[in-house]
């Protein structure tokens, strides 16, 4: 395990002394169950957690299975982190947030956790792959997937003939194919800034290298060499979509498209649910975004849209296991899957939704790579980043400023990477 000052890494965390103990966590209640509370920051599942709740404490007589989902859930455990007020299971993403928690020494190791074993070893490396440096143990147990690629109108391809485009040069003759037919290839909702990552996110998985943000870090690359292709691609896109793709923002992107709009939209699997709320008939598939030269050049864009962290501090650490274990049966995994459009990490026979045909042999195959957005600080706001880059088409000022900008932004994590490798060498 790496020793090191536990230290705020841009997320405002005040992280203490693994040895204090906090009354309140995992303690038992009243009636003598063991209380196991759990946060989870997808307000969109509620109703989904709830029913699980309820389930979970009408079955188990010895442990209370308390679960809340809140809006704004990171800032609200931010907070309660630095109150040093933990619950005894987070469920986050698997994104830079999960990082600093590593960092900090806040999640407990759960190498010694059965269900591991049926998890998705894709999905588990993805996780590795996230921590700040390596470090020894495993913090996260991931529930559910999602992917960004290309979401089209199985109907309209099958009306006219078209062809799901399996490289670059297809994609951009298809597009071009659409529009000579009057209709509008892509919609956008760039007015969202977070919308404008769907695209790179999905571009960058096949053209430049998963771990490009260590490698800056560790002084061996630049951004301006490894997204330029990304960039330029990204702006012919654009001819493809609405005049003004930043006047609508996602919820309009997402209507127009299910009303018959355009023909396709490049976002991410969790829009589903959107868009099939405003026309639920659409006959709705999907294809990884061909970004390279050929088919075997493509990779699909996914990563951990949930998983459970137990804490450190959760004084009942058997307990917790039993929980873990009452999420990850089979049948509460469906139900998630059915509600939200997702992909499982575990293992098993599930029956996936159908908007994910056209990615499905990426999926059981594991080609797949994890979002680059999910190594990029929000302090940084590369979203909006992006969208001024699409607005002003500027390739070389857009890739200076995030040169420029990364080590301001990264300062503490790029002196974390040196003091690691200055005693255990270079940190792959």
């Amino acid at each position: 395990m790496k020793g090191k000052r536990i230290k705020c890494l841009g997320l405002a965390i005040c992280c203490m002394a693994a040895s204090l103990f906090v009354s309140g966590c995992g303690a038992s209640a009243n009636d003598g169950k063991v209380e196991i509370e759990i946060v989870q920051y997808k307000p969109e599942a509620a109703n989904y957690f709830k029913t699980v709740e309820d389930e979970f404490n009408a079955t188990h007589d010895n442990i209370h299975l308390k679960i809340s989902s809140p809006n704004d859930a990171m800032t609200i455990l931010k907070t309660r982190f630095i109150r040093e007020d933990y619950p005894d299971i987070i469920g986050i993403g698997g994104d830079i947030n999960y990082s600093y928690f590593v960092d900090a020494e806040i999640l407990a190791d759960i190498s010694d956790y059965s269900g591991l074993q049926n998890i998705n070893q894709g999905y588990l490396d993805i996780d590795e792959a996230l921590e700040l440096v390596p470090t020894e143990g495993t913090f996260a147990v991931p529930y559910v997937a999602n992917a960004a690629g290309i979401l089209y109108n199985r109907d309209m391809f099958e009306e006219h003939g078209w062809k799901i485009p399996e490289n670059w040069d297809e994609l951009i003759a298809l597009c071009d194919t659409i529009q000579a037919e009057g209709v509008l290839p892509f919609y956008f909702g760039f007015k969202d800034t977070w919308t404008c990552l769907a695209p790179w996110n999905s571009m960058a998985v096949d053209l430049s290298p998963a771990d490009t943000t260590k490698q800056v870090n560790r002084g061996e690359t630049t951004f301006s060499k490894e997204y330029r292709e990304i960039s330029e691609k990204y702006l012919e896109l654009l001819k493809y979509g609405p005049e003004d793709p930043f006047a609508y923002a996602y919820n309009d992107a997402c209507t127009a498209f299910a009303r018959g709009e355009s023909a396709m939209y490049p976002i991410g699997s969790y829009a589903a649910p959107q868009i099939l709320s405003v026309n639920p008939d659409l006959n709705l598939d999907s294809f990884v975004m061909p970004a390279n030269d050929s088919k075997d050049g493509n990779t699909l864009n996914s990563g951990v849209d949930l998983q459970f962290c137990v804490m450190a501090e959760c004084p009942n650490k058997e307990a917790a296991y039993e929980v873990l274990d009452f999420l990850f049966a089979d049948e509460n995994i469906q139900k998630y899957i059915d509600a939200q459009t997702a992909i499982p990490c575990k293992s098993g026979d599930f029956k996936l939704p159908s908007i994910l045909d056209g990615m499905s042999e990426y999926i059981t195959s594991g080609n797949m790579k994890d979002y680059q957005d999910h190594y990029y600080p929000s302090e940084m706001a590369v979203d909006a980043q992006i969208q001024t880059f699409l607005l002003n088409k500027d390739v070389d000022a857009f890739l200076t400023k995030f040169d420029n900008d990364w080590p301001r932004y990264n300062r503490d994590i790029i002196r974390l990477v040196q003091e690691y490798e200055k005693q255990h060498g270079n940190a792959n």
